[in-house]
């Protein structure tokens, strides 16, 4: 018997989910800003509890590895480290894009004839994407993009492309003739699909190093310091 637990705090949305042998026991999903670090472990302890279960019965944790923002993201890590430590579990980590995309392949009709790009939205004019077959493997890797009208040009003329996540919208404005071009609104990360993505990877053995793991930021994150009071007259 293999009890997963999933986290996800990639974004404003923090949600967990718990399966056992494959069937999902139950998920709870919180969608309130800069709140993940005061309510991720009471979730997780109320959703263990009302499956039946305890912390113990755990056999691993799965998280939303990134890229996404920088404090959910550190929430999420130290949470399911914090939790694989005191348990002596393994550690599971999956791309939050590739879970974004999980979803919508599961809901297109035919989605060996499309490729998927999930954009999150990295502010102004940027987007954290890559762009992945209806097999979650990456033909275009993870990158930090610039959006401009002529991006993905070449690929949009010969297939169609549906386009999602919070950074999309932007995109949007720039292809709006292209009939290539689709989007999706309203996709949100979900811990649902990351303990999905997880279990083929738990059965691999496919875990991470619980001591030096570190989400996947995607930029460097600078931190200035206060500024120096100007000296009194």
């Amino acid at each position: 018997m293999a009890v997963l637990l999933a986290i996800e705090t990639s974004s404003t949305v923090c949600s967990v989910a718990l399966y056992k042998d494959n069937q999902l026991l139950g998920a709870s999903e919180l969608q309130i800003e800069k709140s993940h670090s005061s309510h991720i472990t009471v979730m997780i302890a109320q959703l263990v509890e009302n499956c039946g279960l305890a912390l113990e019965d755990l056999s691993a944790v799965a998280v939303s590895g990134g890229p996404g923002s920088y404090t959910g993201l550190r929430i999420g890590s130290s949470t399911a480290k914090g939790l694989c430590f005191s348990l002596d579990i393994p550690l599971l980590e999956v791309s939050t894009l590739h879970g974004l995309t999980a979803q919508v392949i599961a809901a297109t009709p035919n989605p060996e004839q499309y490729l998927f790009c999930p954009m999150l939205d990295a502010r102004r004019m940027e987007v954290y994407t890559c762009l992945l077959n209806h097999q979650l493997e990456e033909v275009e890797p993870v990158a930090p993009l610039i959006l401009e009208s002529d991006i993905l040009q070449e690929r949009l003329a010969q297939q169609g492309i549906i386009f999602f996540g919070s950074g999309a919208g932007k995109f949007k404005e720039l292809v709006s003739g292209n009939s290539n071009a689709l989007f999706i609104d309203s996709i949100l990360p979900s811990a649902k699909t990351i303990g999905q993505l997880a279990l083929n990877k738990y059965a691999q053995k496919q875990f991470e190093d619980v001591a030096y793991y570190e989400p996947f930021y995607l930029k460097d994150v600078y931190i200035t310091g206060a500024r120096k009071a100007p000296d009194k007259v």
